[in-house]
């Protein structure tokens, strides 16, 4: 039976993935002078979404030869590592990005409200399982007015190890008392549906402009269900679950 939805943050309930590609390539454009966003850091981003802020600052540092130019500013940002300037210019930026609630609110998905209510229709307990730092998700949350609907929420500073590691969605699934392959995982990005895949939970794909290459680049979803279009997401949860829990008695 499923008796538990648990659900990424970014790029699955708002599309905050974009905000943070969008905070990267500016960052790279301020730090190189450039007339206008550095669009090779949006693609850069696009193939690490859904990882750790360490390894996505890293990636896209890596994939646009930056650290010589971050080195210099190390001091001046009071950290010891390149890529953390890159981390710290970007956070930065997305912060002012979203601190207006209207940003947030213009970039949740339309069914995003429909699946917390998927959730409450058939009685299943709700989860956050998300690679966000605590603080940020919780202003998310409260932009969008989701707090009311989940019953725990788990970010970055909940676990040792991040996505695709599945230790954030073994924790939500203990924290809700549900195990594994009672839960309903909905993720986004390569790494979170691996996450979800390898705690032995229902993965559904939800295949979004920003992730869908990765997706079908990779492997994962040989074990997870995909959507890739937000009209049929409702439906295709409401099916999974009934049919999981008619094959389950």
């Amino acid at each position: 039976m499923i008796t538990a939805m648990i659900f990424d943050l970014d790029g699955t309930l708002v599309q905050s993935e974009k905000l943070k590609a969008q905070s990267y390539a500016i960052a790279v454009q301020r730090m190189r002078g450039l007339p206008e966003p550095e669009n090779r850091a949006i693609e850069a981003y696009r193939d690490i979404a859904g990882a750790s802020r360490q390894v996505a600052s890293r990636h896209v540092m890596d994939s646009l030869n930056l650290e010589s130019g971050l080195q210099p500013l190390v001091a001046e940002y009071g950290v010891t590592e390149a890529w953390e300037v890159l981390s710290s210019m970007r956070k930065e930026i997305y912060d002012d990005m979203v601190a207006d609630p209207k940003v947030l609110q213009d970039n949740r998905w339309p069914h995003t409200i429909g699946l917390l209510q998927v959730a409450r229709e058939t009685a299943c307990r709700t989860a956050l399982a998300t690679m966000s730092y605590r603080e940020e998700a919780v202003h998310v949350l409260k932009a969008l007015e989701l707090e009311q609907y989940l019953d725990v929420v788990l970010t970055r500073e909940d676990v040792a190890k991040a996505k695709p590691d599945p230790e954030i969605y073994l924790l939500a699934g203990q924290k809700l008392g549900v195990d594994p392959q009672d839960c309903l995982v909905l993720e986004d990005s390569p790494n979170g549906v691996r996450a979800g895949v390898a705690a032995g939970m229902n993965v559904i794909a939800v295949a979004t402009p920003f992730t869908v290459a990765g997706l079908h680049s990779s492997e994962v979803l040989e074990h997870a269900w995909v959507v890739h279009e937000g009209d049929n997401l409702l439906d295709v949860v409401k099916e999974r679950i009934a049919n999981h829990n008619r094959s389950a008695h």
